[in-house]
């Protein structure tokens, strides 16, 4: 009896603390890390577009998700059902979240009918579509950092992280650590691709998650910015 009583005690114990210890653990890691980085300075404004929002919709004081759908956005339900799906469900409730899909002028029917198929009677609140001339699309589209164009019908699969500020972000390094142990060069990830499942769902949601946590800790008076910046990387390519 004696024996069954010091096993069970032994396991209970183990059971309780290993827990403990593997908080310990992560908690370094909670409080130490590298902030989202800044890719683009200054993000345009909405100011010349309309939308199918009551309030008016802006950029600034939100973490917003900026996508360009085109001309015919019920043709793209593909890479916006996997932004809602990976993305908008999981964020939709963190405070001042949105996901903006920016449109041109005569292609509200066509928003219409991709909101039916995306929506399956869900909170959509935080999700929004504004609509705009070419020109000003084309403009709002360049004043992001970009590796890519928008077609002829003003449609990209990619979308992008606007903070409250109105400053983009992503990564200046998106290299592996197999890719940087093997001193690969330097390649940026300023945009993500909504084809590709893994880029959403992995970097892309660790991306907002260390954002969001950058703007607790703001509010909290604990954020301590320890991030490479663009001079640090540009050291690193001229060693290259």
């Amino acid at each position: 009896m004696e024996k069954s009583s010091v096993k069970r005690n032994v396991v209970l114990g183990i059971l309780f603390f290993l827990p403990v210890a593997f908080l310990l653990m992560l908690y370094p890691s909670t409080h130490n890390y590298d902030p989202l980085e800044i890719v683009d300075e200054e993000v345009s404004e909405l100011q010349f577009f309309s939308s199918n929002s009551d309030a008016e919709l802006q950029l600034e004081d939100h973490i917003t998700i900026l996508g360009f759908l085109g001309k015919e956005p019920i043709n793209n339900v593909i890479p916006v059902s996997n932004l809602k799906e990976l993305v908008y469900d999981k964020f939709k409730g963190f405070k001042k979240f949105q996901i903006v899909i920016v449109l041109p002028k005569g292609s509200e029917e066509s928003a219409k009918q991709l909101q039916k198929e995306i929506n399956n009677y869900e909170d959509m609140r935080f999700w929004h579509y504004v609509y705009g001339e070419p020109n000003d699309i084309k403009s709002l589209f360049n004043s992001l950092k970009v590796e890519e164009s928008l077609d002829e019908n003003l449609f990209t699969d990619h979308v992008f992280i606007v903070d409250k500020d109105l400053k983009q972000r992503g990564r200046l390094d998106d290299r592996t650590d197999k890719e940087i142990e093997r001193n690969e060069p330097i390649y940026p990830l300023y945009s993500y691709d909504c084809i590709e499942v893994a880029e959403v769902k992995n970097k892309m949601s660790d991306d907002l998650r260390i954002l969001f946590t950058e703007y607790r800790q703001k509010r909290k008076g604990k954020f301590d910015s320890s991030s490479r910046r663009k001079e640090d990387i540009q050291k690193d390519k001229n060693k290259e």
